[in-house]
């Protein structure tokens, strides 16, 4: 099985802010976003709307006193970067980022990951205000009905896609479901990679979803969000949201 690679938004923001971070670890004593700026060859405009995402999730700090306002590296890149209890810092890490983004969205997040073939919903923020999705039919086998698993399989090349639904028939779960392969593959083979895909009301009646790729290297993955239909009119605002706030689960993901 081969991966489709294409660029997103968040994949290229991550490159940048990886970037960013490889420079700011060179200057121990601080460095400004002008030399920041030279160093990457990133404009200003562009720079200093990441420093700002990379300040807020503790990536970098910025100095006081004599060297104010330099950067040098913050307390989460010194934990993620860390061999020792990398898995721990990751797993607070990704939980603190979707607690940030459910209370920003106002919908329950999800991580999904294309782990040996199937379909695992690894990590999620849910609360009393924003329900997770009821998982009334096994996300292993509905990949072909929910966001979560039409965006993962997106992230396979065609064989891939068609080995993942031979091993899981398309069982019809509400009238809005694709029961037929070659149309679900079409659709997929047509979904811009920079596009949230959505479902509405195609897993489960009541609840609709939006999900974009964080895909890592060769791990197929994605971020995704649940809504009560009767906040469907929000999904597309919600999954743009989404889309922008996939940068830091990447970007942890990368380190």
């Amino acid at each position: 099985m081969a991966l489709k690679h294409e660029a997103t938004t968040p994949h290229r923001s991550v490159q940048s802010a990886l970037r960013v971070l490889e420079t700011v670890a060179r200057h121990s004593t601080g460095v400004t976003a002008a030399r920041i700026a030279k160093d990457t060859g990133l404009p200003l405009a562009q720079l200093i709307p990441l420093l700002g995402m990379l300040r807020r999730e503790g990536y970098v700090k910025q100095l006081t006193g004599e060297s104010a306002g330099a950067y040098v590296t913050g307390e989460t890149l010194s934990r993620l970067g860390s061999a020792h209890h990398h898995a721990e810092a990751l797993r607070e890490k990704l939980q603190k980022t979707l607690d940030g983004l459910r209370d920003s969205i106002g919908a329950a997040v999800y991580i999904s990951r294309y782990v040996d073939g199937e379909v695992r919903v690894t990590d999620f923020a849910a609360g009393p205000r924003t329900p997770a999705v009821n998982e009334w039919v096994d996300f292993r086998s509905s990949a072909h009905a929910s966001a979560v698993g039409k965006s993962l399989l997106t992230q396979l090349d065609v064989d891939g896609r068609r080995d993942h639904l031979s091993r899981h028939k398309m069982a019809r779960l509400t009238s809005r479901t694709i029961t037929n392969e070659q149309i679900l593959l079409n659709r997929l083979a047509r979904q811009p990679a920079t596009v949230p895909i959505l479902d509405l009301q195609e897993y489960a009646v009541g609840t609709v979803c939006a999900a974009v790729p964080i895909t890592a290297g060769a791990a197929v993955g994605c971020l995704a969000l649940s809504l009560p239909v009767e906040h469907a009119h929000r999904l597309r605002e919600a999954a743009d949201t989404l889309n922008r706030g996939a940068t830091p689960v990447l970007l942890s993901l990368a380190i």
